[in-house]
């Protein structure tokens, strides 16, 4: 076991590519706030999920992502004004963000009930990291930090034969920042090295802003949701850019 290095390894897009999964229970999701959206997903629009899906913080945005795209928004049009937009679908539909968080959970909760093996099928883990966390285990510490529900990186992980303490995931249901989940690992493990996985770039560029992040180490995962001007912009900041090929393999 190396004691000396510690990962913090964020789950959708870098260990998990959920996108259609994500897209799909959006949608389902969705179906219960606006009634004219049919049953079944056209394919089209989880290929433009995907597109999209850089922009996605949070899993229950997709509900939003997929109404947007179900009336007709293009994926450039989201881009240019993703805010905006999803602020308005709130409004005309007056729900909070809480309810959506809470209605998706639920649409999870609902599919994975009535089929398991389906929902697992759809959150396949990327290439090679299921061989790739088993041996982490074998040599460091290791962390979830995600801003998915907690249960739901549990029952993906153990899927895989993966097996994670409770208490090493940080997910949307502690309601913590994730800078202030890494600040919390800093303090624990005062005299290790705390390598940060995560796809997205606003995120790590968020992380930068936090001076007493400053000795986390950040790894830019290539393969996750970003785009190409994504990975051109973090060529330009002090991360570690990495394929998914040398990820973990130090």
């Amino acid at each position: 076991m190396n004691d000396s290095i510690v990962y913090a390894l964020d789950f959708d897009g870098v260990l998990c590519d959920s996108a259609v999964e994500t897209a799909m229970t959006g949608w389902k999701a969705a179906g219960e706030l606006w009634n004219d959206m049919p049953k079944a997903v056209p394919t089209i629009l989880i290929d433009q999920f995907r597109a999209v899906r850089p922009l996605i913080e949070t899993g229950f945005e997709a509900i939003l992502a997929m109404r947007l795209l179900f009336l007709g928004e293009t994926v450039a049009g989201i881009y240019g004004d993703y805010a905006t937009k999803s602020q308005r679908l709130l409004e005309e539909r007056q729900v909070s963000t809480d309810t959506l968080k809470h209605l998706f959970g639920a649409t999870r909760d609902r599919w994975i009930a009535a089929d398991p093996a389906e929902w697992i099928a759809m959150n396949p883990l990327f290439d090679g990291i299921a061989e790739k966390l088993r041996r982490l285990g074998k040599k460091s510490p290791w962390y979830v930090v995600t801003t998915k529900q907690e249960r739901f990186v549990k029952q993906i992980l153990q899927a895989h034969a993966i097996e994670l303490e409770d208490e090493k995931i940080f997910g949307l249901d502690r309601n913590l920042s994730k800078p202030e989940v890494l600040k919390g690992l800093l303090q624990s493990h005062p005299a290790q090295t705390l390598y940060f996985a995560e796809d997205r770039l606003p995120t790590l560029l968020n992380v930068r802003k936090h001076a007493e992040l400053d000795p986390v180490k950040l790894i830019f995962a290539l393969w996750g949701y970003n785009t190409p001007e994504d990975k051109t912009l973090a060529a330009s900041q002090p991360f570690m850019l990495q394929g998914l090929e040398d990820f973990l393999e130090a």
